[in-house]
């Protein structure tokens, strides 16, 4: 499952790549005589244009229409990215599928879909995976507004089922003319680890009614597979189908299996047998993942990946390997992290591949602050038993590497793709006296919803939440992390720490993780939104912050400040704007960490940036500064979920303006807390109700919209901002 950025990327989209690949010009190469033309019918993937194209072909012709899908996909592997792993094992299902299959007036829905591009290459979208200049046309999930083909836009797991037992419904309510025939919801590669995936099934055996469950079973999800269902499901594959327990059949359900996943004759059989089933019935098919990747085993040592080039000895390209049935399902093949040098079988780095263009460079957001996370928490493991790091699924793309993951042992778990078991999860741990630390991505995390609101604030649980990739992206439309703010910060109990540099996230972790009886703790769940590509480029270049050069002092941690009084040049003074904490529920000792932080006292304007935002902030005031002779407040207020009453009381005093700057959605969201703090507390002297501008993102999905024109959109410029500030004077 796992997501998406701002070229149709997944959510381990990052561009950083480390050991062996910064070392590496390219992974696997491609020779350019297997390359399909763009144009050239003498290849038959660019006469495709809808399923009928597939059932035109001759039944000899079905495996070398695979043998192409198999090189397109990766030639575009190295030039794209994206998905490329999952796709190269369903190559030949979901040929068999268009085969047999009348799509669209049979529906099939693609669990995740991030397994549908060879779906979308054969319903008329092949160019947007041949023609580099159309990479762009086409999302790296399924989206109706693409083709009538694709039945929903999804981007998360598990719900196929779901979705397949409601179309199924309305068909069987309507009768012949719903325009609905056979129903297939295809899941797998991890996804069938999610509960609702379970509800799904367990709606589906009393539902009854034709309906197709395809398990696309490749021994992987996006690590390891991790869960008891994943023992009874190595037996049925090594009994052909046969062994007991079968937890298909413990739902009601009729049951198939396919050993030869990857032999297009053989699921094309396979279908023609269900299809038009009068009662639902799963297939279950064994599929190699990354089928087509060189197929050489990959040791821990592996220093350079393999330079020969790809051989298509087979007839549908996949090679023979011995990449499966490693002793413990983290180790994968020991692949360090979950973007380079992808293989066959178990390999967590066929899960998401960066293109060729990204080897070399550093580390990303996710990966840098994710590795300088776990190393602060490991050389504690010793003295606290009950700390434990929890991935549900994403632990390479957020740098919790294999090796921490090794010298981890019990104190890290994967989860599988369950965010709401994991949050649940991680409440019985605090509720135990431990200490759970819950990591993942902002858009993965909506999954958990009620999960923060029952087992983990109603109940006071003393979790951590690392929120990955939160704020403004060019990720597709199911993948944004607008929102984490306005979900998170609105949460009854939770306190949403939004750090600006690493050694403020390192003391926030700190803090938020202080075990259970420590003094100075806090009172419940802490969120900490892992800081972004801003914050992360300023770290690496000063000069992004103009105003403090990224030298901050430390705040004094005293538990009760006093209002600052105005200074003689009518602005605030850094020395006495401390702020008081205006949560009662917070206890005194941990008032330090949620004070607001003035970095620069100043008079007319003061600029509040949150999070990834602060960099703006300071750039706006240098050029204030330089073009206007305005010297601005440049406020870091560290976090938002409260407001520091003392600092905006103090800005009555000298301040005309104050501006508020977030990277997610401005509606519901931080800035207008302070807009409504103002309005709320309007003072008889006009001269002391400052008027507040707030900078943020509109209330609307964005598909692959670079963050650039986002910020352009929104107005999130330093050119913008500095327009809107002078305009009001």
């Amino acid at each position: 499952m796992r997501s998406a950025s701002g070229n149709g990327f997944d959510s381990s989209d990052s561009f950083a790549v480390s050991g062996a690949a910064e070392r590496t010009a390219r992974l696997h190469d491609i020779p350019p005589s297997i390359t399909p033309s763009h144009g050239d019918d003498s290849h038959l993937l660019s006469r495709i244009a809808s399923p009928a194209d597939v059932k035109a072909l001759a039944p000899n012709e079905l495996a070398e229409l695979c043998r192409e899908i198999r090189t397109t996909l990766l030639a575009y592997g190295h030039q794209h990215g994206g998905h490329i792993g999952s796709n190269l094992g369903m190559v030949e299902a979901t040929v068999a599928l268009h085969r047999v299959f009348d799509s669209p007036r049979d529906r099939i829905v693609f669990d995740v879909s991030h397994q549908s591009y060879v779906h979308k290459m054969l319903t008329g979208r092949a160019a947007a995976y041949l023609d580099p200049d159309r990479f762009s046309e086409v999302t790296g999930f399924t989206n109706p507004d693409e083709s009538k083909h694709d039945q929903f836009v999804l981007g998360h797991t598990g719900t196929s089922i779901s979705l397949a037992c409601g179309l199924a419904k309305t068909r069987d309510m309507e009768g012949p003319n719903s325009g609905i025939g056979n129903v297939i919801a295809v899941i797998g590669d991890g996804s069938l680890s999610s509960g609702v995936a379970f509800e799904g099934l367990n709606n589906a055996a009393e539902q009854g009614g034709n309906l197709i469950i395809v398990f696309n079973d490749n021994e992987m999800s996006i690590a390891g597979d991790f869960g008891g269902m994943y023992g009874p499901l190595a037996r049925l594959r090594a009994s052909g189908g046969t062994a007991q327990p079968n937890l298909f059949n413990a739902f009601g359900l009729d049951y198939r299996y396919v050993e030869a996943g990857n032999d297009v004759s053989a699921l094309v059989a396979a279908f023609e047998e269900v299809r038009d089933i009068d009662h639902p019935v799963v297939v279950h098919i064994h599929t190699l993942k990354g089928a087509g990747y060189d197929g050489e085993e990959t040791h821990a040592d592996r220093q350079t990946a393999s330079a020969s080039p790809v051989s298509f000895d087979s007839p549908t390209g996949v090679h023979p390997t011995d990449n499966v049935n490693h002793s413990e399902p983290w180790h994968s093949d020991h692949c360090n992290l979950s973007d380079h040098e992808p293989h066959e079988g178990q390999c967590e780095a066929s899960h998401w591949q960066n293109p060729d263009a990204a080897i070399g460079k550093p580390d990303d957001p996710r990966k840098h602050y994710g590795k300088m996370a776990m190393a602060a928490l490991e050389p504690r493991f010793a003295a606290e038993p009950g700390l434990v790091v929890i991935s549900p699924a994403t632990p390479g793309s957020n740098g919790i590497t294999h090796e921490f993951r090794e010298r981890a042992g019990a104190h890290y778990v994967d989860t599988g793709i369950t965010e709401s078991h994991a949050v649940a999860y991680a409440a019985g741990i605090a509720r135990a006296g431990g200490t759970p630390v819950v990591a993942t991505t902002a858009s993965f995390f909506q999954r958990a919803y009620d999960q923060f609101f029952q087992e983990m604030s109603l109940n006071r649980s003393r979790v951590t939440v690392l929120d990955f990739l939160g704020g403004l992206s060019g990720s597709d439309n199911t993948h944004s992390g607008a929102y984490d703010v306005t979900m998170f910060s609105n949460i009854p109990g939770v306190t949403m720490l939004v750090p600006t540099s690493a050694r403020d996230y390192l003391a926030d972790l700190a803090w938020a993780t202080a075990p259970a009886g420590s003094a100075d703790t806090p009172a419940g769940p802490a969120v900490i939104r892992v800081p972004g590509e801003a914050i992360l480029a300023a770290e690496r270049d000063a000069t992004l912050l103009p105003v403090t050069g990224g030298q901050i002092a430390d705040r004094p941690q005293s538990a009760s400040l006093p209002v600052s009084a105005s200074s003689a040049s009518g602005g605030i003074s850094a020395a006495t704007v401390r702020g008081t904490v205006s949560v009662t529920a917070q206890h005194a000792g941990a008032r330090h960490m949620l004070d607001w932080r003035v970095n620069q006292t100043g008079s007319h304007v003061a600029i509040i940036g949150l999070g990834n935002a602060y960099p703006l902030a300071e750039q706006t005031a240098a050029a204030l500064s330089d073009d206007y002779g305005i010297t601005a407040t440049v406020i870091d207020p560290r976090q938002c979920t409260s407001l520091d009453s003392d600092v905006l009381e103090s800005l009555r005093d000298g301040h005309q303006q104050v501006i508020t700057l977030e990277d997610g959605q401005l509606e519901g969201g931080w800035g207008e807390k302070v807009t409504a703090y103002y309005a709320n507390h309007h003072v008889s002297d006009g001269s002391r109700n400052p008027r507040v501008l707030n900078f943020g993102a509109a209330k609307e999905f964005t598909d692959r919209v670079s963050l650039g024109e986002l910020n352009e959109r929104y107005g999130l410029t330093v050119e913008q901002v500095t327009e809107a500030i002078t305009r009001c004077f």
